[in-house]
């Protein structure tokens, strides 16, 4: 209804310049909890969506890397079950720890599923029938979605689970390198972004480090 010289002109208009960075969710240890427990391991989906929480709050993956995961990329390295060579954001490669817990998620799934190759995840039919040879970013948003509302949590996304992942690791004294490389960030400064840490001056680190100066 517009004419074409109003619509050209209103096209050309910029958008309002968005500042700062946009803020997520954080789970606690008790909410990661609460939502693992609103799983219904009894069933075939159930299990499945286990695993994809267990690697997505556990191991700090991205929905995309959950979606894609292949079955050979699990592997046992030096002592550890770990994601080998996955492949992240703009390409960047990384081996990314996996915890014994999640490592049994996964167990439980691909053994009840029978999976043994290609994509970890698999669509299920309403009747409980596996189809296809993989799953969609959406059905990992689902699984989150369901099970954060039967744990009665709001507006959780799948990169909250992330997020999360990071604030604990290094609550748990986890080093920011260390989680940098789990996560697989190109920039620490991202990691601390994710962390959503603060400088204590209250508790300041470098009071810990006590040398003796000369009195002369």
């Amino acid at each position: 209804m517009l004419s074409p010289e109003l619509v050209a002109g209103i096209r050309r208009v910029k958008g309002v310049k968005k500042l700062g960075q946009p803020v997520g969710n954080w789970l606690t240890a008790e909410e990661g909890q609460q939502l693992l427990a609103a799983v219904r391991p009894d069933t075939l989906r159930g299990k499945r969506d286990a695993a994809m929480l267990g690697l997505l709050l556990g191991c700090g993956l991205r929905r995309s890397e959950v979606a894609n995961l292949e079955v050979g990329k699990i592997q046992r390295r030096d002592g550890h079950w770990a994601i080998v060579d996955l492949v992240g954001k703009a390409g960047h490669v990384r081996t990314v720890p996996v915890p014994d817990w999640v490592k049994s998620a996964i167990d439980s799934w691909s053994s009840t599923a029978s999976i043994g190759e290609g994509r970890l995840f698999r669509a299920i039919r309403k009747n409980g029938v596996l189809w296809g040879a993989g799953v969609t970013q959406n059905v990992v948003w689902y699984a989150v979605k369901n099970c954060a509302q039967r744990a009665g949590i709001e507006k959780l996304a799948p990169h909250d689970l992330r997020r999360s992942c990071a604030r604990m690791c290094h609550a748990a004294g986890g080093e920011i390198e260390q989680i940098q490389f789990l996560l697989g960030h190109a920039s620490v400064q991202t990691t601390e972004r994710y962390i959503g840490c603060k400088q204590k001056l209250g508790q300041a680190v470098n009071d810990r480090i006590e040398f003796s100066l000369s009195s002369t």
